[in-house]
């Protein structure tokens, strides 16, 4: 949003300064609306930079953002490496009936279950790896949907159907595979959970859930009933403001195994992301309001399921 907003005040400079006549006046009036532009643009990056305080006070967001900053602690969390063991150890630890569950390549998924009133299940997941980019910590992109994941798990007492909670290792493809390649060499932890759990009623993803600047359109994979459902809840919560009534393009990511064996899904990203897989990507790019905004939508949607 600022860059374009940036963008849209440089055009406006260099038509002015295109146009012939008074030179005084042109350069007044340029300085005029530079003031403004910049105002405007100050004002916005202010309001986008303050997610909707929920009307709910369900989901424990300081505990998700105690476990949002613990992760980012560690550094890179690559696939595979002895941090990304360490953060598993840590998880399945907090996880109800945390356990782990075997991914090729010597990786893991961490497995925790709240047991429902009725038959069925429902996956809730996120991926706890981080891009393999040297100092890269994936403050949104890998700790954020973990932490509320989590603490999800740890809030949600006896739901109507029983909830899967799985973090998934592996999203992220191996360092140096180029992005045609991701679909057959990412999404491993997904991948084997997905012909595990086939028989879901349904599969919620939450990939970028903690940014700032907040705003989650419908996926184009996502299921639009599932959607629909969400959206409910999140107005219902308070914060209705963050997932707008729009769809984004479709997106590779953890719900694509799920939705292949036939498990109606959703996904929580928010693409419109300019630290996507950059060193910004840390704590001054997510938000404890975000998080609080997430985990309170989805604890009352899984609740409507």
């Amino acid at each position: 949003m600022e860059e374009r907003g940036v963008d849209r005040a440089q055009t406006i400079l260099v038509t002015l300064m295109s146009h012939e006549g008074n030179l005084p006046a042109t350069i007044a009036t340029v300085k005029l609306l530079a003031t403004l532009a910049a105002v405007v643009l100050l004002l916005g990056c202010g309001a986008a930079a303050q997610p909707q305080r929920p009307r709910a006070d369900k989901f424990d967001s300081a505990a998700a953002w105690k476990l949002l900053r613990e992760q980012v602690e560690l550094g890179p969390r690559p696939a595979g490496s002895e941090q990304s063991l360490r953060l598993a150890r840590r998880l399945r630890k907090l996880l109800p009936g945390g356990h782990f569950e075997r991914v090729p390549g010597g990786l893991r998924n961490v497995v925790g279950t709240v047991r429902g009133r009725e038959p069925g299940y429902v996956v809730v997941g996120a991926h706890y790896d981080t891009k393999d980019v040297p100092d890269f910590v994936g403050a949104n992109d890998g700790a954020g949907g973990t932490a509320v994941v989590t603490q999800l798990a740890r809030t949600i007492k006896r739901p109507r159907h029983t909830l899967k909670f799985i973090l998934f290792d592996g999203e992220e493809a191996p360092r140096g595979v180029p992005d045609s390649q991701f679909v057959r060499r990412g999404l491993r932890g997904s991948k084997v959970a997905a012909k595990r759990y086939r028989h879901a009623r349904a599969m919620v993803l939450l990939d970028f859930v903690a940014d700032k600047q907040l705003s989650i359109p419908r996926e184009g994979s996502s299921d639009p009933d599932l959607w629909r459902k969400l959206r409910s809840a999140a107005r219902a919560t308070g914060v209705g403001r963050h997932f707008p009534a729009q769809t984004q393009g479709s997106i590779q990511d953890d719900h694509l195994p799920f939705i292949e064996q036939g498990v109606p899904s959703i996904d929580l990203i928010d693409f419109d992301f300019p630290c996507w897989h950059r060193l910004c990507d840390d704590l001054t790019a997510v938000s404890e309001r975000s998080v609080d905004a997430s985990g309170e939508a989805v604890r009352r949607f899984l609740a409507s399921l």
